[in-house]
């Protein structure tokens, strides 16, 4: 029979206030706190703390102090109960502390620990993890360690993007792990859908840019334009169909009934029978609502349709003009039987109105 008094002297020896020479001062967002250990059990126990005594200089009392400003006082206690007695309970520990804790001790060279943590938040807590991708994916990105959870959040990155794409801390992402994201060629999302993804992290970044895109200046879509610049070149246009390019305001529906009234039919086209080949020429969430910019791309195009969404409604409206825009006219009207201007059905709204 044997028995075992290693904790009870381990605990003993972590209480001791008397024989101690070192002070670990912790101080993470002013919260201060000093800890008091024993060189013998920080050498012994941790790398790390070897090479921090080695650098240190002893007072005239031979304590050593070596200060730690990036541990919260909550984890550190954890980490100074597992160097004395290999002990880590986390059983009433909320998940964003034992993610903290794994990162803390990772960088303090406590690999086995570190990588007992990333199992139990894989295998436990797969939904926060998920949650908090921007949190968890940006402290993990450049490092070496942690291939379980790089292998976990991949996977999601593949095979659930939108998962990664809505979560509560998306406009948080850090650029470099967004282009990284971008530029994967196996993500199974619609490219439409990552350009408005794109589109709302790039406006996140510049919280001074008007609510309403409305009342964007040419210089508000620059600032867009440059926050967005190493993200756009990603963007697979050659993916976006002509339909999707369409999706956001008007649908293959709205497509057949706008064919119909250009040819005066009584009648919709059917979904097969679209006469007509939509081409997205200008694009306002895009391109910018100025009227010079409208003159500059629309110059010169006939058979155009101007569509445009009433904001926080239903109501879709807009226009057709079968004769050229031309910037050069200097404003003075042109004449056709053949343009109209309508209502689409949409939402609440159970009718189209031609006029």
């Amino acid at each position: 029979m044997s028995f075992k008094f290693f904790d009870k002297l381990s605990q003993e020896l972590l209480n001791d206030k008397k024989e101690y020479n070192v002070i670990i001062e912790i101080d993470k967002e002013g919260n201060k706190k000093s800890f008091k250990a024993h060189s013998v059990v920080l050498h012994y126990r941790s790398l790390y703390f070897g090479r921090e005594l080695e650098n240190a200089t002893a007072n005239k009392n031979h304590i050593k102090t070596i200060i730690k400003p990036s541990i919260s006082a909550q984890i550190f206690e954890i980490i100074l109960e597992y160097i004395y007695g290999e002990i880590v309970n986390i059983e009433n520990t909320d998940t964003k502390t034992v993610y903290e804790l794994m990162i803390n001790v990772n960088e303090l060279e406590f690999k086995e620990l570190s990588l007992k943590l990333e199992s139990y938040l894989i295998e436990s807590k797969a939904s926060w993890l998920r949650t908090h991708f921007s949190l968890v994916y940006r402290s993990i990105f450049d490092s070496n360690e942690f291939k379980g959870l790089k292998n976990f959040y991949n996977d999601i990155i593949v095979k659930y993007p939108n998962l990664i794409f809505e979560s509560e801390d998306f406009s948080s992402l850090q650029e470099t792990v967004l282009v990284s994201i971008l530029k994967k060629d196996d993500l199974q999302v619609e490219e439409t859908k990552i350009w408005d993804y794109v589109i709302k992290w790039g406006i996140a970044q510049n919280p001074t840019l008007p609510t309403n895109s409305e009342e964007w200046s040419n210089e508000n879509f620059m600032t867009l334009k440059t926050t967005l610049q190493q993200c756009l070149p990603l963007i697979r246009y050659f993916h976006i169909s002509v339909n999707e390019s369409f999706s956001t305001i008007i649908n293959k529906e709205h497509v057949a009934e706008l064919s119909s009234w250009i040819d005066r039919k009584s009648t919709t086209y059917s979904l097969a029978n679209i006469p007509y080949e939509f081409q997205l020429i200008l694009r306002g969430s895009r391109d910018g609502f100025h009227p010079e910019t409208f003159w500059n791309m629309c110059h010169g195009c006939f058979g155009t349709i101007v569509v445009a969404k009433v904001a926080e409604t239903d109501e879709i409206v807009g226009g057709y003009n079968p004769l050229a825009w031309d910037n050069l006219t200097g404003g003075s009207n042109m004449e056709t039987n053949d343009s109209f201007i309508f209502s689409l059905k949409n939402g609440d709204i159970k009718n189209s109105i031609l006029s």
